[in-house]
């Protein structure tokens, strides 16, 4: 069986084939790069203050329903024809009118239309395991979408700077369908052979950069210690 992360498959799935199978069969990662701290600064505080409340205290073109939780774990059943499970950490949770649920992905970034299509699998991901948990009840969600964040405009007053980080909802079109086809293709990968690496991987790049400069330098220590060697009297 073999664990799949959601938030891997908007970025390492499509990069690189190879250094995604390394890390999801061998537990090999690639270096992960700091995020820095103010980031997850704004995100917790947004995150947290929006627990309890309706979506449509920040904007009236937000969905209609009330946050319940935030950062929630999620573990899926072995998804139909593959040997995968989702395992992974969602965003917000709102609950509808209709006892039915929303799921939200927070982003703090530019909220162009791209981000839709960028980000389908990894929502399509969560919703399979909320709906088919591999323990407690499913939760049926009807809505999934992105709820984005930029700074727009900055104000100084009373000694301190404020940001206005106005809110922008990017729905996703639901594709049941075609998130279980990308599962079975990702399981297929995985299955077979290590694929060959992607010749635009930095990180590739960067593997292969090591191993040259480590080899050589190994090759001029040992010709520097043989000169030594020959030059010792007897």
């Amino acid at each position: 069986m073999y664990k799949l992360s959601p938030s891997d498959f908007a970025y390492l799935y499509e990069e690189c084939k190879l250094c995604y199978c390394l890390k999801v069969k061998e537990g090999i990662y690639q270096p992960s790069m700091p995020m820095p701290g103010v980031f997850s600064a704004i995100n917790t505080r947004l995150q947290g203050n929006l627990v309890g409340k309706n979506l449509k205290v920040l904007a009236d073109n937000l969905p209609d329903g009330q946050v319940v939780n935030q950062e929630g774990w999620v573990e899926s059943k072995v998804i139909p024809q593959t040997k995968v499970f989702i395992k992974g950490k969602y965003d917000l949770l709102v609950k509808n009118s209709d006892d039915t649920y929303t799921l939200v992905d927070l982003k703090i970034s530019q909220p162009d239309e791209s981000k839709i299509d960028k980000y389908k699998t990894q929502l399509g991901a969560y919703k399979f395991a909320l709906e088919n948990p591999a323990q407690g009840e499913p939760i049926k969600i009807t809505k999934i979408g992105l709820l984005i964040f930029y700074p727009d405009q900055v104000d100084f007053k009373d000694g301190a700077a404020t940001l206005t980080f106005p809110p922008k909802w990017l729905e996703i079109p639901i594709d049941d369908a075609g998130f279980l086809n990308f599962a079975r293709e990702v399981d297929v990968l995985l299955d077979g052979p290590l694929p060959e690496e992607d010749a635009n991987c930095k990180w590739c790049q960067y593997r292969h950069l090591g191993e040259n400069m480590a080899h050589l330098g190994s090759v001029k220590q040992l010709a520097m210690n043989l000169e030594e060697s020959e030059s010792e009297p007897f």
